[in-house]
Parts: C-alpha cells; sequence; structure tokens
C-alpha cells in the first residue's frame, strides 16, 4: 500500500514538472476604422474597414519541451473581419496560419499553411506592414510584402540567431499527381539585424501562381481567375511561375529611422495556364517596385510617418504608379493605439488589362481617373 501511494504521488510530481514544461497562449488582434475613398469608379466611398494596421485574428501558440534542447510547436491562427464576424482568407477556418513543427538549437523545422520567405525576411521593412495600413501596401501587393497570400501544405526551416544573421527556407509540394511541378512553391531568406541595422532579402518561385498562390483559399475558384483584386497585375492570371526578389533595410538614429525596399516581381510564360477568360496573352510581364519610407518618435506615445512608392512595369504593360503616404500612431497602451493615414496614388501608361491605367490603392477598387486618394482612421487592440 505504501509502495502504491509512494508511486501515485511520483506520477504526481512528474505530472506537474511535464504541465510546467509545456505552454498554450491565447492571443489575437481586433484592428478596427473608418475609410474614405474620393474615386472608387467615378464615386466616393465611406465604408467600415477592419484589420488596417494588422489582419483581426485570434490565435493559439503552444509548446512542449522534449528535453535535450528539443521543443515541439504549434500556431493556429483564425482571421476575421471585426465588424462583420466573416472569416478572413476566404472562409478558412485558420487560413492565417496552421503549422506544427520542432525547435532546436539548429532552427526550427515546421509543416503546415505558412508564410514565404518574403514576407519572412522583408516583410516589415514595407511601410504597409508597419504603422500605414495596408491600404499602403505595394499597389495589389504585387510582391506580396504584405502578406496577402499564404503558402499551403509547406515544409519550413528556420534557422538560430548568429550574432544577428538568421536564414530559411520553404517548399510546398504541388500535390498533382504525376505533374511533380505543377503548383510546387519554393522561397528562401536571409536577414540582419543588429543594434540598429536592420537587413532581409528574399525570394519566391511559385508555379500556376493562380491556383497556387492567389487560388489557395476553401472559396477560391477551381477554373477561373483568382487574380482578380487588382488591375495592375489581373490580366496575368496565366502564368505559368511567379517570382519574386526582394531585399530591403532600416536605420534608426535616435527617434528617427529611414528604411528602403526593392522588389522585382515577373509573371513568366504567359498563357501557359488554362484560365477560364483570362487574357490572350504570351510572353513574360516584369514589375520594378521601390520604396523609401521614414518615422519619427516625436513622444514615447507619438509616431509619425511618411513614404513614397514607385511601381514600373515594363515588358508587355508599361504601367508606371507613384504612391505618397503620411501617417500617426499614438499608442494609448503597450496594447492599444489610435492611427490616421492619408495615401495618394497616381497612374499612366497601359496595365495588364492593356488598358489606360487608373489609379488603384491596395484594398480598393479602381479610380476612374488617373488619381486616387484614401484616409483611414481607426483604433488596434492586442491581447
Amino acid at each position: 500500500m505504501k509502495k502504491s501511494l509512494l508511486a501515485l504521488a511520483a506520477l504526481g510530481t512528474f505530472a506537474g514538472a511535464a504541465h510546467a514544461q509545456s505552454s498554450v497562449t491565447l492571443y489575437g488582434i481586433v484592428d478596427a476604422g473608418l475609410a474614405y475613398a474620393n474615386n472608387i469608379g467615378g464615386h466616393k466611398l465611406y465604408e467600415t474597414s477592419a484589420g488596417n494596421l494588422q489582419g483581426d485574428r485570434w490565435g493559439l501558440r503552444g509548446t512542449e519541451d522534449l528535453g535535450g534542447g528539443l521543443k515541439a510547436l504549434f500556431v493556429l491562427e483564425n482571421g476575421f473581419n471585426a465588424f462583420s464576424g466573416k472569416l478572413g482568407q476566404g472562409g478558412d477556418e485558420f487560413g492565417r496560419q496552421a503549422y506544427v513543427g520542432l525547435s532546436s538549437q539548429f532552427g526550427t523545422v515546421t509543416l503546415g499553411r505558412q508564410y514565404d520567405s518574403v514576407v519572412d525576411y522583408t516583410g516589415a521593412l514595407e511601410v504597409g506592414s508597419q504603422w500605414a495600413t495596408f491600404y499602403a501596401a505595394h499597389p495589389g501587393d504585387l510582391d506580396n510584402m504584405n502578406n496577402t497570400n499564404r503558402v499551403n501544405n509547406s515544409i519550413k526551416y528556420a534557422s538560430a540567431n548568429y550574432s544577428g544573421i538568421t536564414f530559411g527556407g520553404l517548399y510546398s509540394l504541388g500535390g498533382v499527381a504525376g505533374q511533380f511541378n505543377r503548383n510546387q512553391i519554393f522561397s528562401a531568406g536571409l536577414g540582419y539585424a543588429q543594434g540598429p541595422l536592420v537587413l532581409g532579402a528574399g525570394y519566391f518561385n511559385v508555379k500556376n501562381p493562380n491556383y497556387s498562390f492567389f487560388g489557395n483559399n476553401s472559396s477560391s475558384s477551381a477554373t477561373a481567375s483568382n487574380m482578380t483584386g487588382s488591375q495592375v497585375y489581373s490580366g496575368f492570371a496565366s502564368a505559368k511561375t511567379q517570382q519574386v526578389l526582394s531585399a530591403g533595410g532600416a536605420y534608426t538614429f535616435g527617434p528617427a529611422t529611414v528604411g528602403a525596399t526593392y522588389s522585382n516581381t515577373q509573371f513568366k510564360d504567359l498563357g501557359q495556364t488554362a484560365v477560364a477568360g483570362a487574357r490572350a496573352v504570351s510572353g513574360n510581364a516584369k514589375f520594378h517596385n521601390a520604396e523609401l519610407n521614414f518615422k519619427y518618435q516625436l513622444t514615447p506615445a507619438l509616431l509619425l510617418g511618411a513614404a513614397y512608392d514607385y511601381t514600373k512595369a515594363y515588358s508587355i504593360a508599361n504601367e508606371k504608379i507613384h504612391q505618397g503616404v503620411l501617417g500617426a500612431d499614438y499608442f494609448l497602451s503597450k496594447r492599444t493605439d489610435l492611427y490616421v493615414d492619408g495615401i495618394y496614388q497616381h497612374a499612366s501608361g497601359t496595365n495588364s488589362l492593356n488598358a489606360t491605367a487608373t489609379a488603384q490603392i491596395n484594398g480598393l477598387s479602381a479610380s476612374s481617373t488617373a488619381n486616387q486618394v484614401a484616409a483611414i482612421v481607426g483604433i488596434r487592440h492586442k491581447f
């Protein structure tokens, strides 16, 4: 009897220790505001807008210490609209992220629905991922720096931090029998953060992007175009490959930070992917994008920012887009802030639909003219 009691006590102690070595965290963001646009197809627009600075979300993040420096981990992250409660990411329950993996002193390996290396290593350097809301992302988020698209069926490696240097890569299996390359995605990136300097570079290559990248949500079309969000690239849905090369950096001196990003985006071998209703076009469509951004911590609670972005299409389309952004972010606490931003865009040339280019700020429908202005004011709370 005494032995049984001692064994039970020992098991209880072990269970308590194991429980202490595991953790599950509930977290989230609720971000809601009011938006204005001066020209949506020739009309003014006033609307509610959710997930502006950061997408509305709730998630579960957990770790378990397996001993010897090895840990199991998982993330399940759901996106939603704060005004309607509607699921984000095309109706996927955990459409933002869903993965499980192992980490050690040598890095982390995870499997699931995840972010590509452009997002991981250069995305945070773009102003649309900082203080300026998704409206200020690069036109149509053509380089995915603002994380519009995730990657399904992916295997991902992220290194440990070696004196400020990090690196990683991702591979997504296409999952099409007999066609190993169809729908596959691979990416790689490199980052450096030490003191006031942050640098990053990322690359991804996507086969059949209309289906594998733009069309990987539950409500996506299996035959028609999923690349309808922006006239900058909507005419290129038949591309066999989308390729993005990105780089960026930021330097902080005192209360000020100066940053810049560059990306080259290409939609290659147009006409090689069957898409119902797609524009009949062949060849390769290419884009340069360059951004300069600046932010200043005027007081511990008030951040001011400004940015300029330039996009140039070359080969097939010849569109040019100039975009300027001004904004302010006021922190009521570490978890709650108020923000206001204004965006102006001017477009010229011929767009992907072989039509005269009109302005189209990210997340909005196109203007009826070459110019478009948008303003957003809102509140964000993190928990």
